[in-house]
């Protein structure tokens, strides 16, 4: 037996750094898409949201068994760097064919891509730093992508006023680039893969006949018999349902104004958001490794329905970006909180990421209705109209969590160091 830390430092930094750059590339830049299809293609509601529905449901069709794929292959890595690779290529095909067929298929591979971010990342995260220290670990990365967002919005709404909005996809393809380098720059030996897949830490090896080490994981079938995560997918699905469609629908009133720019509009609601996650991804990790789950992930699910009405009060660009202070408290707790909750749920099982991946599914169907109801309520009733519509469904989602969802943290881990590291045998 050898007593090792599962962490190294160069492995590490790479991590913060692919938290950034993923930013770029999943979250920083991607609601921009809107902009583009509304003010320059000029695309009605609907048209906008059929693609986003399509796309979306390409991405909860493979959530799950890329979850799956994340527990049982080693190549985390080289995941990320096929993710990247595929949304690199349909950044520049957005653009240089911009049909409705394309742009549908082409969003529909970054779907596909983005699915294996979150697993994979969240893998690798649990893989270097193990239990003890998972709490602090997924408030960095929370932080350094809310400010990889910030920097992306930044100089996409930039690129978008002062270049064309269509150079922004470009950006994408770029920072697809710096997201391979980085994911590169982890050493594989530094990730336990036992760990990555949501395994003890004081799991005994079962060696094949190969003298490899078997990867035991539990089927799909085990997510389905266990109540609270279930429970929980509910709560993940009405957040979304909810949640998705405001920023796209806040896109197209924005896109829409006389005598503004949407891409730099656009810009200052991502970054405002942004900003505010940027200390709650610590703020929230410090806390959850202390306190109990549920009550900081109530408040998640409450400033949900207030930002949607409030969104109804005032068409004035400014006052528009400043609600999205909510948007920054919602997510950023939303963001930190579903990881944990699904580590405590999992824990032992080596299904971590396969969970993940059913949870995605849901997640991805509460989006993809989102922006399907929206689109068509925006449609045929106005914006205001479908904002009060997610309002209603974000109150639903918070007496849904706050009557039915358990505590699921249990006292079996000391308190997580600031170092983010841990040590175990192996």
């Amino acid at each position: 037996m050898v007593t090792r830390s599962v962490t190294r430092q160069g492995s590490l930094k790479a991590l913060d750094w692919l938290n950034v750059f993923l930013a770029d590339i999943q979250g920083g830049v991607g609601p921009f898409l809107v902009v583009y299809l509304t003010s320059s293609l000029h695309w009605n509601p609907s048209q906008v949201g059929l693609v986003m529905t399509i796309s979306g449901l390409t991405g909860v069709i493979a959530q799950t068994p890329i979850g799956g794929l994340v527990d049982r292959l080693r190549q985390k890595r080289s995941l990320i760097i096929l993710a990247a690779v595929l949304i690199g290529i349909s950044s520049i095909a957005t653009v240089t064919m911009p049909s409705f067929p394309v742009i549908t298929i082409s969003q529909s591979f970054c779907a596909i891509a983005g699915a294996f971010f979150a697993p994979t990342i969240a893998a690798i995260s649990l893989g270097l730093v193990g239990r003890r220290g998972i709490e602090y670990r997924i408030g960095r990365n929370q932080t350094l992508s809310s400010a990889g967002n910030v920097v992306a919005a930044i100089l996409a709404g930039l690129i978008g006023h002062f270049v064309a909005q269509a150079a922004i996809f470009y950006f994408m393809a770029l920072m697809s680039v710096a997201v391979i380098v980085c994911a590169l720059k982890i050493r594989k030996q530094d990730i336990n893969y036992r760990l990555a897949r949501g395994g003890d830490e004081q799991e005994s090896k079962d060696i094949q006949e190969d003298g490899k080490e078997k990867v035991n994981v539990s089927k799909f079938t085990t997510l389905l018999s266990d109540r609270r995560l279930l429970i929980f997918a509910a709560c993940a699905v009405l957040f979304h349902f909810a949640n998705a469609a405001m920023l796209p629908l806040l896109g197209e009133v924005l896109a829409h104004q006389k005598g503004a720019s949407p891409t730099l509009f656009m810009s200052a609601c991502i970054v405002t958001a942004q900003l505010v996650m940027i200390p709650l991804g610590i703020l929230v990790g410090g806390r959850a490794s202390k306190d109990r789950r549920k009550p900081i992930f109530l408040i998640a699910f409450l400033v949900l329905p207030i930002r949607a009405v409030l969104y109804t009060l005032s068409d004035n660009p400014f006052f528009l970006v400043s609600v999205q202070l909510l948007d920054g408290v919602g997510g950023g707790i939303f963001g930190v909180m579903q990881l944990l909750v699904i580590a405590d749920l999992t824990k032992g099982t080596g299904h971590f990421n396969l969970a993940q991946g059913a949870i995605g599914t849901a997640v991805g169907i509460g989006a993809s209705l989102s922006n399907s109801l929206a689109g068509f309520v925006a449609k045929s009733a106005g914006y205001n109209a479908s904002f009060l519509t997610m309002a209603a469904i974000a109150t639903v989602a918070l007496i849904f969590f706050w009557f039915f969802m358990p505590e699921t943290k249990s006292t079996a881990y000391p308190v997580s160091s600031k170092s983010g590291l841990a040590t175990f045998r192996e």
